[in-house]
């Protein structure tokens, strides 16, 4: 038990060195960098399709997707207007890492890029304890998951700056209550940003593209 205990710390004591230098590197830069998490199918790559189609003229963005398989969400990515869109296939993996990063952060010219969009794999748990490097990690839960979430999988809403509550249009056809699942985060962490919206109907996206800005804004005068 003691060996499995020390390599896991050599692991992540490792990708912690990558994900500081990763970290420094954007940060001459200027880049906000924000590590989008969530459990499968929550929505997070039709968030950066909005996001990009609303926000191409505005910001230059600059995105990393990852999946356990396929390039699917990579090519969704270009499709919806990324100039600049990585795909990083784990091979299994649940989560990215800060080396994994790193490499495909070579492939990317990020001279006059704003924001750096990671999507990391679907999942609640493994990418909690992974630093990327990034400023910020978003959470993003739908409507047709349990309001429970926060409670079930504390870690990842502990680490998080902002909670995206996506799939409000379905919201009558389940018991989801964005007043429970609100209570049960800040529970967890008193000071998430919070977004209510719907990625299929467009509404809500807005305050989502203001903060977006405002960040931007916020690192380029640091």
């Amino acid at each position: 038990m003691n060996e499995k205990i020390e390599i896991k710390k050599k692991v992540l004591s490792k990708n912690d060195e990558i994900a500081a230098e990763i970290r420094r590197r954007l940060a001459d830069k200027k880049i906000v960098a924000l590590n989008m998490v969530s459990s499968p199918g929550s929505g997070k790559t039709s968030l950066l399709e909005k996001t990009l189609t609303a926000m191409n003229d505005r910001l230059n963005i600059a995105l990393i997707a990852g999946d356990v398989q396929t390039e699917n969400d990579a090519q969704r990515l270009l499709r919806a207007g990324g100039k600049q869109v990585r795909s990083i296939v784990t091979g299994g993996a649940c989560h990215l890492d800060a080396n994994m990063v790193n490499k495909a952060l070579e492939e990317i010219d990020l001279t006059g890029v704003e924001v750096l969009f990671i999507e990391n794999v679907g999942n609640l748990v493994c990418p909690s304890g992974f630093d990327l490097g990034e400023d910020k990690k978003v959470v993003l839960i739908s409507t047709t998951e349990g309001d429970d979430k926060p409670l079930k999988y504390p870690s990842m809403f502990r680490r998080s700056s902002a909670l995206i509550i996506n799939k409000t249009d379905l919201l009558e056809y389940s018991d989801f209550s964005i007043e429970r699942v609100r209570e049960n985060a800040r529970s967890i962490n008193a000071d998430l940003e919070t977004f209510e919206m719907s990625c299929r109907t467009g509404a809500g996206l807005d305050p989502w593209y203001d903060w977006l800005e405002a960040k931007v804004a916020e690192k380029k005068g640091s």
